[in-house]
């Protein structure tokens, strides 16, 4: 399938748009500047773009800007999406001196792109870090949520494609803000331990 990966210039997009090209999918790297789209897509091999001519035509939509420009950069591209479906993969997070916290915000960012758009957003990747992605399939299973089931099966089947262990159905959009909040769990986790902390589900057949 056709995967468009906003922000794929920086560190996580570019490294799971690298290891989806492994997987042998056809990638599109979008960003705010074309020709940094199309210089970094070119070290992959795969297609480089402004980021709403990579998402026109694509089966979905990954949103993997920063935190801090999901909801504007979403906005900004919601006639261009369309109906196209959308991963999230953001996570809003409090830095301070005695850890990493979730957000204050009730709602998760994967809940409020949703409202800003016409198309189903899912959440996902929470758990994998752009270091875990770097070299090679993050280790230990990658969870997804959304409300909408179609919109679903296509995030698990990417998220399939970037771990060594499986993509789990995690519930509805709700869920994202559980999955939000893991993220850090696993920063606070990589800091202490100075690794690169995955997740693994047991106890499912």
């Amino acid at each position: 399938m056709r995967i468009a990966v906003v922000g794929g210039t920086g560190d996580f997009g570019l490294a799971l748009a690298q290891r989806l090209v492994e997987a042998g999918e056809e990638v599109v790297i979008g960003s705010r500047d074309a020709e940094r789209a199309e210089a970094k897509a070119a070290e992959i091999g795969a297609e480089g773009a402004a980021n709403a001519d990579a998402v026109r035509d694509a089966a979905i939509v990954v949103l993997a800007v920063k935190a801090e420009a999901a909801l504007a950069t979403a906005e900004g591209l919601r006639e261009a999406i369309g109906g196209t479906p959308v991963l999230s993969v953001a996570s809003d997070l409090r830095f301070t001196k005695s850890g990493v916290f979730p957000s204050d915000e009730e709602r998760s960012i994967a809940e409020r792109t949703q409202e800003l758009l016409g198309a189903p957003v899912c959440a996902g990747l929470h758990s994998l870090a752009a270091a875990s992605l770097a070299h090679g399939r993050a280790d230990g299973d990658a969870l997804v949520c959304g409300d909408d089931a179609e919109a679903k099966e296509l995030a698990l089947a990417l998220a399939a494609k970037v771990v060594t262990g499986r993509s789990l159905d995690a519930g509805p959009l709700a869920s994202a803000r559980a999955l939000e909040g893991l993220t850090a769990v696993i920063v606070n986790l990589n800091k202490r331990y100075k690794g690169h902390a995955g997740v693994e589900i047991t106890g499912l057949p």
